[in-house]
Protein backbone atom coordinates (compact mmCIF):
# COMPACT_ATOMS: atom_id res chain seq x y z
CA UNK A 1 0.00 0.00 0.00
CA UNK A 2 1.66 3.39 -1.26
CA UNK A 3 -0.87 5.34 -0.43
CA UNK A 4 -2.64 6.30 3.47
CA UNK A 5 -6.16 6.05 3.16
CA UNK A 6 -6.41 8.78 5.97
CA UNK A 7 -5.01 12.12 6.62
CA UNK A 8 -4.39 14.08 9.93
CA UNK A 9 -6.38 17.07 9.95
CA UNK A 10 -4.79 19.96 11.33
CA UNK A 11 -7.14 22.69 12.28
CA UNK A 12 -6.48 26.19 11.57
CA UNK A 13 -8.00 29.54 12.48
CA UNK A 14 -10.22 29.46 9.62
CA UNK A 15 -11.32 26.09 9.71
CA UNK A 16 -12.09 25.91 13.72
CA UNK A 17 -15.44 25.46 14.93
CA UNK A 18 -16.18 27.74 17.78
CA UNK A 19 -19.74 27.35 19.81
CA UNK A 20 -20.60 29.33 23.37
CA UNK A 21 -21.02 27.17 26.15
CA UNK A 22 -22.88 28.00 29.13
CA UNK A 23 -21.38 26.06 32.79
CA UNK A 24 -23.21 26.28 35.88
CA UNK A 25 -21.05 26.59 38.73
CA UNK A 26 -23.48 26.20 41.87
CA UNK A 27 -22.32 23.48 44.36
CA UNK A 28 -19.52 22.33 41.98
CA UNK A 29 -16.05 21.86 43.52
CA UNK A 30 -13.58 24.47 42.24
CA UNK A 31 -10.78 22.59 40.99
CA UNK A 32 -12.88 20.04 39.48
CA UNK A 33 -15.24 22.89 37.49
CA UNK A 34 -11.63 24.51 36.58
CA UNK A 35 -10.02 21.65 34.77
CA UNK A 36 -13.15 20.78 32.96
CA UNK A 37 -13.44 24.49 31.68
CA UNK A 38 -9.96 24.94 30.76
CA UNK A 39 -10.42 21.46 28.50
CA UNK A 40 -13.12 23.51 27.04
CA UNK A 41 -11.35 26.61 26.57
CA UNK A 42 -8.13 24.38 24.94
CA UNK A 43 -10.61 22.18 22.95
CA UNK A 44 -9.44 18.88 24.24
CA UNK A 45 -12.72 17.96 24.16
CA UNK A 46 -13.06 18.34 20.15
CA UNK A 47 -11.56 15.64 17.50
CA UNK A 48 -10.15 17.91 15.53
CA UNK A 49 -7.97 19.55 18.80
CA UNK A 50 -4.78 21.35 17.43
CA UNK A 51 -2.33 22.15 20.14
CA UNK A 52 -1.14 25.18 18.72
CA UNK A 53 -4.46 26.52 17.61
CA UNK A 54 -7.32 28.16 19.50
CA UNK A 55 -9.82 26.17 18.91
CA UNK A 56 -11.79 25.89 22.22
CA UNK A 57 -15.14 27.41 22.78
CA UNK A 58 -16.06 30.87 24.25
CA UNK A 59 -17.45 29.71 27.99
CA UNK A 60 -19.86 31.44 30.51
CA UNK A 61 -19.52 30.23 34.09
CA UNK A 62 -22.51 31.29 35.68
CA UNK A 63 -23.20 31.68 39.55
CA UNK A 64 -19.40 31.46 40.46
CA UNK A 65 -20.43 32.96 43.54
CA UNK A 66 -21.56 29.34 44.51
CA UNK A 67 -18.67 27.59 44.00
CA UNK A 68 -17.28 25.35 46.91
CA UNK A 69 -13.84 24.08 47.83
CA UNK A 70 -13.39 21.15 50.29
CA UNK A 71 -11.93 20.39 53.37
CA UNK A 72 -10.81 23.62 55.03
CA UNK A 73 -9.34 25.21 52.02
CA UNK A 74 -11.82 28.25 52.54
CA UNK A 75 -10.06 29.56 54.99
CA UNK A 76 -6.62 27.74 55.03
CA UNK A 77 -5.89 28.16 51.55
CA UNK A 78 -3.61 31.46 50.68
CA UNK A 79 -3.21 33.72 47.00
CA UNK A 80 -0.19 35.28 47.63
CA UNK A 81 -0.25 38.54 45.12
CA UNK A 82 3.26 41.40 45.07
CA UNK A 83 2.15 45.00 44.51
CA UNK A 84 5.97 45.78 42.79
CA UNK A 85 6.45 47.79 45.45
CA UNK A 86 9.10 46.90 48.14
CA UNK A 87 7.45 44.82 51.45
CA UNK A 88 4.65 44.98 48.83
CA UNK A 89 3.65 40.85 49.43
CA UNK A 90 0.14 40.66 49.65
CA UNK A 91 -1.79 37.54 51.17
CA UNK A 92 -5.66 36.64 50.82
CA UNK A 93 -7.74 33.90 50.93
CA UNK A 94 -10.72 32.12 49.53
CA UNK A 95 -13.20 33.81 51.92
CA UNK A 96 -11.36 37.39 51.19
CA UNK A 97 -11.58 36.52 47.54
CA UNK A 98 -15.38 35.34 47.74
CA UNK A 99 -16.67 38.14 49.79
CA UNK A 100 -15.06 41.24 47.55
CA UNK A 101 -15.04 39.64 44.17
CA UNK A 102 -16.65 36.05 44.00
CA UNK A 103 -16.15 35.66 40.29
CA UNK A 104 -12.46 35.77 40.33
CA UNK A 105 -12.09 32.70 42.27
CA UNK A 106 -13.30 30.78 39.31
CA UNK A 107 -11.43 33.27 37.42
CA UNK A 108 -7.69 32.70 39.26
CA UNK A 109 -8.05 28.73 38.95
CA UNK A 110 -8.91 28.18 35.16
CA UNK A 111 -5.76 30.62 34.08
CA UNK A 112 -3.63 28.62 36.74
CA UNK A 113 -4.74 25.30 34.39
CA UNK A 114 -4.15 26.85 30.89
CA UNK A 115 -0.86 26.84 29.42
CA UNK A 116 1.48 29.93 29.84
CA UNK A 117 2.41 31.44 27.01
CA UNK A 118 0.94 33.88 24.09
CA UNK A 119 -1.79 30.87 23.16
CA UNK A 120 -2.80 30.59 26.86
CA UNK A 121 -3.88 34.21 27.34
CA UNK A 122 -5.89 34.35 24.65
CA UNK A 123 -7.81 31.52 25.48
CA UNK A 124 -8.25 33.23 28.75
CA UNK A 125 -10.38 35.64 27.12
CA UNK A 126 -12.84 33.15 26.08
CA UNK A 127 -13.66 32.98 29.23
CA UNK A 128 -16.59 34.81 31.04
CA UNK A 129 -17.65 34.30 34.51
CA UNK A 130 -21.08 35.82 35.96
CA UNK A 131 -22.24 36.60 39.02
CA UNK A 132 -25.92 35.01 39.55
CA UNK A 133 -27.98 33.30 37.08
CA UNK A 134 -28.12 35.99 34.32
CA UNK A 135 -25.61 36.86 31.73
CA UNK A 136 -25.51 39.43 28.90
CA UNK A 137 -24.21 37.02 26.17
CA UNK A 138 -27.70 35.46 25.25
CA UNK A 139 -27.17 36.87 21.35
CA UNK A 140 -24.54 34.76 21.24
CA UNK A 141 -27.25 31.68 21.85
CA UNK A 142 -25.35 29.20 24.29
CA UNK A 143 -25.60 25.76 24.51
CA UNK A 144 -26.00 24.73 28.38
CA UNK A 145 -23.54 22.20 29.28
CA UNK A 146 -23.65 19.95 32.45
CA UNK A 147 -19.83 19.30 33.50
CA UNK A 148 -20.68 15.96 34.81
CA UNK A 149 -21.64 14.00 31.56
CA UNK A 150 -17.85 15.18 29.74
CA UNK A 151 -15.26 12.71 29.75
Amino acid sequence: MDTLSYKTISANKATVNKEWVVVDAENMILGRLASQVAKILRGKNKPEFTPHVDCGDNVIVVNAEKVQLTGNKLTDKVYIRHTGYPGGQRTQTPTDILAKYPERLVEKAVKGMLPKSKLGRKLFGNLHVVIGAEHKYEAQKPKVVDLNTIK
